[in-house]
This record gives structure tokens, sequence and C-alpha cells, in this order.
């Protein structure tokens, strides 16, 4: 599937890691790299993500961009990176462009944090949390009533959501517990929002997000 980025990020570095040692550490070899059925759960996370503005990751003006699958995770990478690392051998390559996210044993797809700032500026559907939740979320807990700003109005039940702090900075990702009508009804102490990934992961969980 071609994909495209973002214009206003600057550059996004992207790199190749080449695992030490082993043989044929030169042979220039095919990596493997799986291109990704549109049927996976890849595709919904995504699109709930930021919807029909998925086109946006297609269509960028600084050349063509690709998705591509290795060891379990979705990477996302220009062309030209792409194929750089077709000289590197399979078993070498340990991770090529930006993480997107990864796929569980039960093949469900994760968005890591990583593919944040590629999608926060496209997304319909957000969460702004106040001040005083802020660490909690970034700790990876849920978002209560008593801590939701404000949120997208139609929001569904178990939509995709980006969560920003007041001053409309990107923080995380997370689903919908309740739909708009229903935030405004509960009680303080209910759930809200369903964390699924904050920019404390940079710290917490650095040795696995790529």
């Amino acid at each position: 599937m071609n994909t495209a980025g973002f214009d206003g990020f600057g550059n996004v570095e992207v790199r190749v890691f080449i695992r030490d040692g082993g043989e044929n550490r030169s042979q220039p070899t095919s990596t493997g790299l799986q291109e990704l059925d549109a049927q996976l759960s890849f595709g919904e996370n995504v699109h709930s993500a930021i919807g029909e503005n998925i086109r946006l990751l297609i269509d960028r003006p600084d050349g063509t961009y690709c998705f591509r699958l290795h060891n379990d995770r979705v990477y996302y990478m220009s062309e030209r990176i792409l194929k750089l690392a077709t000289n590197i051998s399979r078993d070498k390559l340990v991770s090529v462009g930006t993480c997107f996210g990864k796929f569980t044993k039960t093949q469900k797809f994760r968005l890591h944090i990583t593919a944040l700032d590629f999608l926060a500026p496209y997304a319909k559907f957000k969460v702004w949390v106040k001040p005083g939740s802020e660490q909690s979320f970034l700790y990876g807990n849920h978002i209560m009533k008593s801590g939701l700003g404000r949120i997208t109005e139609n929001t569904a039940q178990y939509q995709g959501v980006v969560v920003y702090s007041m001053a409309d900075v990107p923080l995380g990702f997370g689903v919908a517990a309740k739909t708009t009508q229903e935030c405004r009804k509960v009680d303080p102490m209910s759930i809200v929002v369903f964390h699924q990934a904050d920019i404390g992961e940079y710290i917490r969980s650095e040795d696995t997000l790529t």
C-alpha cells in the first residue's frame, strides 16, 4: 500500500539499523519487507484515528511513501529508503523508517506512540485533557470525566481519538469510552477515554518502540 506523509513536520529522520556480526553482512539481498493487505487491522486502526484523511498519508508532495511489514511491525518510509533497505538481508534488518505499531500474537494491530506526529494533524476526533490530569494520562492511565476538558462533537463510543493538552499539544491516542452526549452526563469518576498510547512511553518503553 503506497502511502505518503505530512507537510509541516520539518525533516523526518529515517534510519536503517543493521545488526552487528553474522555472515553475509554485505550481501545484497531482498529485505523481504511485506506489503500490507488493506483488510488488516492496521488499516482499521489508522482509519479510526484520522478517517478519510488517511489519503493524506498517500499523497505527499515530497515523494512516494509506503508502509511495510517486518517482524510483525509496520514501518513507514519513503521509497528511496525502501530501495536502500533491499541491500540488507532480512535477518540483519532491525528497523527501517518510522515504526507505526505492531501486530500482537492474535494479529490485532496496536498503534505505537511513534505514529503520533504523523496522525495528529489529521485527526477527526479529538479529546483535550485538563492540566491536572495530564500526568495521569502520561503514566498510562485512562481519562476520567473529571479530567476531560473538551471532546469533538458527535464522537461515537469506541471511536479512536487523539488526546491533546489544553494547549493543543498532542499527548497520545485513546478510544472513546462514551459518546460526546454521554460525557456530559456521567459522574466525575467515570472513564470517558480508554488509554491506548502516550508520549511518556518514550521513557517507559524506550527499548520496545523500534
